[in-house]
């Protein structure tokens, strides 16, 4: 059966709720499918993230989650590309890249200037991926945090 990517409404969540818990494990946090069920709920409710959600034979296979904001400096909105993941089953048939091709169409139409994403500088895989589909590593810019 084809791969399908296309925009995630709420009635998605339990397909959702076991990607994004393992998209947190992949980063080393705990399982909490009940958090992850609460915080993607919220996201939805109060319309603050945009999801693609990857279907391949029924069954949901990967997610992109996008959050809106603004260039201050270019005076146009940008999104966020703050989650990307793929069941390890569906990796290497396509599935990262046509959630990133969604993500970057979507934004072309509804006007935004650019996507931005970070990622670990251990994932070789994820980077590869990102410059294959011509997304450019930022050399003017550090990333910098602070834990509240």
């Amino acid at each position: 059966m084809e791969l399908v990517i296309r925009q995630a409404t709420v009635s998605d969540l339990d397909g959702l709720v076991p990607l994004f818990d393992g998209y947190r494990q992949f980063y080393r946090q705990a399982s909490e499918p009940d958090r992850v069920r609460k915080f993607l709920l919220d996201r939805f409710e109060h319309n603050q993230s945009v999801i693609f959600v990857a279907v391949k034979d029924g069954r949901p296979v990967g997610f992109t989650q996008l959050y809106p904001s603004f260039s201050s400096g270019a005076l146009a909105r940008i999104f966020i590309l703050n989650d990307l993941f793929v069941d390890p089953r569906a990796r290497l048939i396509g599935t990262g890249s046509a959630l990133l091709q969604a993500a970057a169409e979507y934004g072309r139409c509804v006007g935004a200037l650019r996507l931005v994403l970070s990622t670990e500088v251990t994932n070789t895989p994820a980077q590869s991926l990102y410059e294959k589909l011509g997304w450019k590593r930022n050399p003017e810019f550090c990333t910098y945090q602070i834990t509240l």
